[in-house]
């Protein structure tokens, strides 16, 4: 008798936590369920909110008519009362004012301000230079109206025998006159004034 009673009471004991248990592996599931938006949720999202979305964009930059770069986009999200555009996947070729290409930009994103001629690119940013100049980086910033090319994130720069690495830099597009915080690099070499 003692021993049905034992067993009776494991069988209530094992009924009382059997309930317990799936509680616990059904609030787990929900737990992993909620994992991040996937990536075309995302997309989804963005569109909705946007006025236009446009896929495989392109676009001339331009400053008093005449042309200073040329956007390529896989897509871009265009809020127009803000006059924003958000970016995905850019290229920029920036040009002289007598139409020279200077630099290829590429990146995984950013944005452009269509009002005032900023942009500004994100991760993954590679800037190459006609000459074979290189620079990396993780934010470019580019304002068409001061004409400056700024990051205040770690960079790294190459050119021919040159290595640069800096923690951040104001220069012109085209690069001709750099001011660098943190520079540090290897290479090449410079002739002292009067020697």
């Amino acid at each position: 008798m003692r021993k049905a009673q034992e067993r009776g009471a494991g069988s209530a004991g094992a009924k009382g936590t059997l309930p317990r248990s799936c509680a616990l592996v059904f609030c787990l599931l929900a737990a992993c369920s909620k994992a991040g938006p996937d990536r075309i949720q995302q997309v989804a999202q963005a569109a909705d909110s946007a006025d236009q979305l446009m896929i495989h964009m392109s676009t001339n930059l331009t400053n008093e008519g005449v042309r200073t770069g040329y956007l390529e986009a896989d897509s871009a999200f265009v809020y127009e009362n803000a006059g924003h555009t958000d970016l995905k996947k850019i290229r920029v070729t920036f040009y002289t004012p007598s139409g020279v290409a200077t630099s290829v930009l590429t990146a995984d994103g950013g944005w452009y301000r269509m009002r005032t001629g900023e942009m500004e690119a994100r991760g993954n940013v590679v800037l190459v230079r006609t000459d074979g100049a290189r620079l990396t980086t993780s934010v470019l910033k580019y304002d068409q109206s001061k004409n400056q090319v700024t990051t205040d994130q770690p960079y790294v720069a190459d050119q021919g025998d040159r290595h640069f690495t800096g923690t951040g830099f104001v220069s012109d597009p085209t690069f001709s006159n750099v001011v660098s915080q943190g520079v540090k690099g290897t290479g090449g070499h410079f002739t002292l004034p009067g020697q």
